[in-house]
């Protein structure tokens, strides 16, 4: 009996052979690497990556496709399935003699954006991830200052990573169909990050205190952690907002802090 996709894990499965051609072709794949799968849901690229991987590790919430997986892969000694809850795992856990993992998952819409930020705490972890999500979520994560998609997760997700937007995926390639556009995009972690930071933790709270306000200006959006004489004194415009901010200008006002 086929599995029938759940609504409250925002299952949707990715059933067109030609977008999961184009997704292998982008993974630029060698022998015995070390992959990490979060949600392999029937496992479309499940399969294809056993083929070429060293050691396989997926992590799948719905205990039925855990099920389904174990039988359908019985085979494959250089697979390892962990029943888990992608958000409250731990993915250091993965790590083997000090090396390095691939990620790649079809990450559920209503998780996307906090799974995100979780994995943001192992980029040590990680060499490379390549993720589907929803279209609207991977413009925001590309996105540039001085532009409506400009936002939080921009400035994190640049932060930490080098971000590219592969290509869209159309509803019709899922199975359900969902009511959004897709996208595949590739995260390469920084070697070193792009800016120094005294505090990553000042530098979190000050991003998110000033999206959390998008619309007011920083002057104001900003009064409680810095006066208007710290914008002008680092060459930052007290009138701007904060899509109006670059990633180093954010850098700055937190290392004031």
């Amino acid at each position: 009996m086929a599995h029938k996709a759940r609504k409250r894990f925002g299952q949707n499965f990715l059933t067109d052979h030609s977008i999961i051609s184009n997704i292998l072709s982008c993974l630029q794949m060698h022998n015995g690497e070390h992959w990490v799968e979060i949600g392999p849901g029937q496992g479309a690229l499940t399969k294809p990556l056993l083929e070429k991987a060293g050691t396989l590790d997926v992590v799948e919430l719905d205990r039925d496709l855990v099920v389904l997986l174990t039988k359908q892969f019985a085979n494959a000694e250089n697979l390892n399935i962990h029943s888990a809850d992608a958000l409250q795992f731990d993915f250091s856990s993965l790590v083997k003699n000090n090396e390095k993992y691939r990620l790649i998952g079809n990450l559920p819409y209503n998780i996307s954006t906090p799974l995100l930020f979780h994995l943001l705490n192992y980029p040590s972890c990680i060499s490379d991830m390549h993720f589907m999500l929803q279209k609207e979520v991977v413009d925001r994560i590309c996105a540039t200052p001085n532009s409506k998609s400009y936002g939080r997760l921009s400035v994190m997700l640049q932060y930490y990573c080098e971000a590219e937007h592969l290509f869209d995926v159309p509803p019709e390639c899922f199975d359900p169909i969902p009511k959004v556009t897709s996208a595949i995009i590739r995260l390469v972690p920084h070697a070193k990050p792009p800016v120094e930071l005294a505090s990553i933790e000042n530098f979190k709270s000050l991003v998110a205190h000033a999206f959390s306000q998008r619309r007011k200006t920083i002057r104001n959006s900003l009064k409680k952690l810095m006066s208007e004489e710290v914008f002008i004194e680092l060459g930052i415009d007290p009138s701007a907002r904060a899509e109006n901010l670059s990633l180093l200008d954010f850098a700055r006002l937190s290392n004031h802090l």
